[in-house]
């Protein structure tokens, strides 16, 4: 409702945002997301068939949620009504769907479109499980988080699950145009200036939109090359979580890089993680695992290493001490790569599941007592270091238990010294064993 100033006209007037001027007024405006929007895509084909299933949009901000979702209602002739999770409760639930009941008995059907559906905790999301089942409603959820850690499994049944992709340099561009078009002039930028403003805006349309819409408020009479563009503009935060799937997501790519050999790779998801703002010790323990799991005994240094690295970070703190974990993570990438050891230990632990708490063979029990002795204990041993080259080839397994080979070494850096000697020790157990020695 109007005051009294605005209905005298002397309210100045307040124009809506470049960003909400600029909102696509069909699907074929919506930019970047033609995998689902297009005439074969899955959206655009439900769009024209104006049949909707209940949907989960899932993707980083600025790519287009919420304008999908109203384009869609309009498209297929539903009324669009929308909740956002972060301001609703179970009362605004309730009104919603008794709001959808009444239209759906006057023929009209309802697409309920719900902001940030991850922030509803499970009973409320299973709250909307008879609703949708009974197509009351159809549901459109957005959310920013991976559905399935999420959201319950009973709802993502009953959804589609539908990935936006952060906008494509070329996407952006398509926006600047746009802005360009709707103010009549040009942005004041150079061309190496524009690349940052799209570097900056890291693939947020909405972002992009009001980072241009400030620099046609600031009005440079010259060019603005990117020195001056970054004196304009504050530079945005990373788009990173440190408890969310971004975080899981980058260290698993530091980590594989690792493994895959590529120092290049490996630095450049360090440096992510880092600049996202991510706990450095955190890192530093994933770097000590690495060079457990995947280099282990081709490179025992690297276990020593990592410890190092991780205490000269403990000592000097950042920024300094995260040259050792860049240098931590040039030496594990780079380092030969066995996961001889791992996968090893693993068919051990399964090993000693299914034979379950059988004792030792007796030869290697000690024998501290006369009783012990009398019941055999240690009788037989041989002490290694007086048998002949240091081996005695005596069975260390269980009684009754074949012996197995968990640890296979790859050959690679030391640990192909490591598999000679094992070669060597099994030719002189089975020829020790030939001979009657147990």
């Amino acid at each position: 409702m109007a005051d009294l100033f605005e209905a005298a006209g002397l309210t100045p007037p307040n124009p809506a945002p470049l960003a909400e001027r600029l909102r696509p007024r069909t699907l074929g405006e919506v930019a970047g997301q033609d995998h689902l929007l297009s005439a074969e895509g899955p959206i655009g084909r439900m769009a024209a068939s104006r049949r909707l299933a209940s949907m989960v949009l899932w993707g980083p901000p600025g790519v287009g949620k919420t304008t999908i979702a109203r384009l869609l209602a309009q498209a297929a002739g539903y009324e669009f009504q929308q909740i956002s999770a972060v301001f609703s409760g179970v009362a605004d639930l309730k009104k919603a769907f008794e709001q959808a009941r009444l239209r759906r008995q006057a023929g009209q059907a309802t697409l309920l479109f719900v902001d940030e559906i991850h922030r509803f905790n499970r009973a409320q999301q299973d709250g909307f499980l008879p609703w949708v089942e009974e197509g009351v409603v159809t549901l459109v959820g957005a959310t920013t988080e991976n559905p399935s850690f999420e959201l319950n499994g009973a709802l993502l049944s009953r959804c589609q699950v539908f990935v936006l992709r952060r906008l494509d340099e070329a996407a952006q561009e398509a926006l600047l145009g746009r802005a360009e078009a709707a103010e009549g002039r040009a942005l004041p930028l150079t061309g190496a200036a524009r690349s940052a403003l799209v570097a900056l805006a890291d693939g947020d349309g909405r972002y992009l939109l009001t980072l241009a819409e400030t620099l046609f408020g600031v009005g440079s009479a010259t060019l603005l090359d990117p020195a001056a563009l970054g004196r304009m503009l504050q530079k945005r935060s990373p788009a990173y979580d440190k408890d969310r799937e971004g975080h899981y997501n980058l260290i698993s790519a530091l980590h594989k890089s690792i493994r895959g050999s590529d120092p290049d790779a490996a630095l450049y998801w360090l440096a992510r993680m880092l600049e996202g703002g991510e706990e450095p010790l955190f890192i530093a323990r994933r770097l000590v695992r690495a060079a457990m799991e995947d280099i282990g005994s081709a490179d025992p240094m690297s276990l020593v290493l990592a410890n190092a690295a991780r205490e000269t970070f403990e000592h000097l703190g950042s920024p300094e001490g995260e040259l050792a974990l860049a240098q931590l993570t040039v030496h594990l990438a780079c380092a030969p790569k066995s996961n001889a050891v791992y996968t090893a230990f693993s068919r051990a632990r399964q090993a000693a599941r299914e034979t379950g708490s059988l004792p030792p063979p007796a030869h290697i029990l000690n024998a501290p007592t006369r009783l012990m002795k009398s019941l055999g204990y240690g009788e037989g041993y041989v002490y290694d270091h007086d048998a002949e080259d240091g081996f005695s080839g005596q069975n260390y397994f269980p009684e009754g238990v074949a012996r197995r080979r968990f640890y296979e070494p790859r050959g690679e850096g030391a640990e192909g010294r490591v598999r000679e000697r094992l070669e060597r020790w099994a030719q002189m157990r089975a020829s020790l064993n030939r001979g009657g020695r147990s």
